[in-house]
């Protein structure tokens, strides 16, 4: 089985200092946590260095501060032999480390190395900088939904292809076309059925990545574009046709200033992958 190291909190919120742990962290944390889930992957818990150091119930603090002595070191160089050496007996490498920035030992992009927040890893996952690493805020968002032209075989067969894609990477998609929306469905009068599924998967979703193929945007494609980007969501538009709108559209001014644009397949797998 596939396997991630991970920052004991986590799992363990109870690990983290004391009065810095909120209700979003914790929504944040279960998240992380049903996505391995739903990927089948395992969640391997990193050692904690500053509870082995000062147990728990600590006071939050940073790392210049509480944690620059020559007996954190020498905790932190036996903690990294340890790693090293369940990582050689599980025979492969873990897919990335899932860290929690801002922790002087587990951040990943941001850490309280003094009183002020500084860029870069916190002092003990920064020993793994050989292996990917993300976020948990960034890994839990992980909700997609693919907004995009599902009239025709050709179009039907390309979504269920891009999802494909996103579902290697973990991602959890939501196709409309899977809504039993088709012209027998619609048939039998359930278009509020359909638009309200769609919509509150829209709702649902961290990331909409939107086909913005054609002469023009299909309709229902734009209008779930722009109720993304009034939602404040990421949004990802995947223009895989070569013609150009005007010198500086590849299809429409609107529907690409506030997404990401990208040109194929191959870019939206790039975009989106964190291993």
């Amino acid at each position: 089985m596939s396997y991630i190291l991970a920052s004991p909190c986590i799992l363990h919120p109870n690990l983290r200092a004391e009065g810095i742990t909120t209700s979003e962290d914790i929504v944040v944390f279960c998240r992380c946590i049903e996505r391995c889930r739903e990927a089948g992957i395992e969640i391997v818990t990193l050692p904690c260095p500053e509870t082995l150091f000062f147990g728990e119930g600590r006071a939050p603090g940073c790392f210049k501060d509480r944690m620059d002595f020559p007996e954190f070191y020498e905790l932190l160089d036996r903690l990294e032999e340890n790693v090293r050496k369940l990582i050689e007996q599980r025979g492969e490498a873990p897919l990335f480390i899932l860290g929690v920035n801002s922790s002087p030992t587990c951040g990943v992009t941001k850490t309280y190395y003094t009183n002020e927040k500084s860029n870069g890893a916190g002092v003990f996952l920064k020993r793994f900088a050989d292996f990917p690493m993300i976020d948990v805020k960034e890994f839990a968002k992980y909700q997609v939904y693919f907004a995009a032209p599902l009239f025709s075989e050709a179009e039907r067969s390309f979504n269920r292809r891009a999802a494909d894609i996103l579902e290697e990477l973990h991602f959890h998609i939501h196709l409309p076309q899977e809504l039993d929306d088709d012209e027998e469905a619609r048939g039998d009068n359930r278009e509020k059925a359909i638009y309200e599924g769609n919509l509150k998967a829209l709702k649902a979703a961290d990331i909409v990545v939107a086909v913005i193929d054609g002469a023009d945007a299909d309709s229902g494609t734009a209008w779930e574009m722009g109720y993304a980007m009034a939602s404040n969501k990421r949004v990802i538009a995947l223009r895989t046709d070569f013609r150009h709108f005007s010198k500086n559209e590849c299809v429409n001014l609107m529907l690409e200033m506030e997404s990401e644009v990208v040109h194929s397949l191959d870019e939206l797998k790039d975009l989106l992958k964190f291993y």
